[in-house]
């Protein structure tokens, strides 16, 4: 069973040209909970922040909302993020999957968030709203 924290406000999903500069208030002055991950690669560059940070020039996917496993963990750990993605798998719940160093964190579509929680719920997890 996994402690699983619903972070407020709606987060979008972006894509950026490779090579483009992120404006600081990407993730400048961040509120409680909040969460930004930046990915590089030279296809381009992926960003996932809170729908109110998105930069102008992007190709965004929004209305997601975010749910972090409660921790830290300890990086050897395993099988954590598949504790998520299994259930919402078995529910057709579509889902955007990241890490940081401390724990891993599921985006899910906003139209789905109640058949998400309650597919995490009935794996037998704890949701904190």
């Amino acid at each position: 069973m996994l402690d699983v924290a619903l972070l407020p406000g709606e987060y979008a999903v972006c894509r950026l040209p490779a090579g483009t500069a992120l404006p600081q208030r990407v993730w400048r002055e961040l509120g409680d909970g909040d969460v930004v991950t930046v990915s590089w690669t030279v296809d381009g560059i992926s960003l996932i922040c809170p729908a109110g940070r998105v930069p102008e020039q992007a190709v965004v996917e929004t209305d997601w909302r975010c749910l972090r496993i409660v921790g830290p963990l300890d990086l050897p750990l395993t099988g954590t993020l598949a504790a998520l993605i299994d259930p919402l798998a078995r529910a057709r719940v579509n889902v955007v999957a990241f890490s940081t160093y401390d724990t891993d964190h599921v985006l899910v579509p906003t139209v789905r968030l109640a058949e998400a929680t309650s597919a995490l719920e009935r794996a037998g997890h704890r949701i904190h709203k």
